[in-house]
């Protein structure tokens, strides 16, 4: 192995493709630092070095008392997120399944579950329900992802004040995923339509926490607003914090009047 300022350089190439081969699969602690470097002939700080790229690529996590930990997400398929709400048929009690999830897919909880009144701090979001800064209002949090992997992501839904008094059951912990918003829309909200912005970010340091991620990668966020059929306002605002390296945006492009196939001949009338 070439030696110089591109040592750890070397070391972490060599490091990615063990991973990536399947040597240590998700979820393993790679050997410790001083083992590391022993084996490569170098110092623990060019080690450290190597280790802080893999980190960065989101291929390993470092786990406090634990070390340094394969993560899962480059280890499998990312999964594509489309723009269909399905019906949820994993679980009895009905439910939504929006397009982060399978609808065929079991989810677990990663922490306790939160349904409680809450102040809404944040300006966009209290914005995008309709609600002053600061107001109190339901709030659902929730760490979930498939069983047997990481968690996936956090949501956090705040439902407007009409919606939890039309609708106290959104305020239980159904077991049926979506189930609250089967709720809002059996209230008179019904068919609730929805509407998201997408933005890539940096986490804080509580969401890395939370989604066993470093926090030098990036996360998706995603907010939806949903909105009432009775009267056109939002009902809801749902923030989802996703790792970026487990999920993929899928869109398919609409020709706009004009651009249609065939070209037009030339001369001809595009008018109508």
């Amino acid at each position: 192995m070439p030696s110089g300022a591109s040592r750890y350089l070397d070391i972490a190439a060599e490091l990615r493709e063990r991973i990536q081969s399947g040597e240590w699969e998700p979820g393993a602690t790679l050997p410790r630092m001083a083992d590391l470097a022993r084996g490569f002939g170098v110092n623990r700080d060019t080690v450290a070095r190597a280790i802080a790229i893999l980190e960065a690529e989101g291929l390993v996590w470092a786990v406090a008392g634990r070390g340094t930990v394969v993560r899962f997400g480059m280890s499998r398929p990312r999964r594509t997120r489309g723009n269909m709400v399905k019906r949820n048929v994993a679980t009895d009690g009905g439910g939504y399944s929006f397009p982060s999830a399978s609808a065929q897919e079991v989810w677990e909880h990663h922490v306790p579950r939160v349904n409680r009144l809450d102040k809404l701090e944040d300006p966009r979001l209290a914005q995008l329900l309709g609600v002053p800064t600061g107001a109190e209002v339901m709030h659902r949090h929730r760490v979930t992802g498939p069983v047997t992997e990481p968690p996936f992501q956090i949501n956090d839904s705040w439902i407007h004040p009409r919606g939890a008094a039309e609708a106290p059951g959104v305020a239980d912990n159904p077991d049926s995923p979506g189930d609250w918003i089967q709720q809002l829309e059996q209230a008179g909200h019904g068919p609730i339509s929805w509407r998201e912005t997408h933005r890539a970010r940096m986490p804080s340091k509580d969401e890395a926490d939370l989604l066993q991620i470093p926090v030098t990668l990036p996360v998706m966020e995603i907010v939806r607003v949903g909105y009432s059929a009775k009267d056109g306002l939002p009902i809801e605002v749902t923030q989802y914090v996703i790792p970026s390296d487990r999920v993929e945006q899928t869109v398919v492009l609409e020709r706009a009047p004009g651009a249609e196939w065939p070209w037009p001949e030339p001369g001809a009338d595009t008018s109508q």
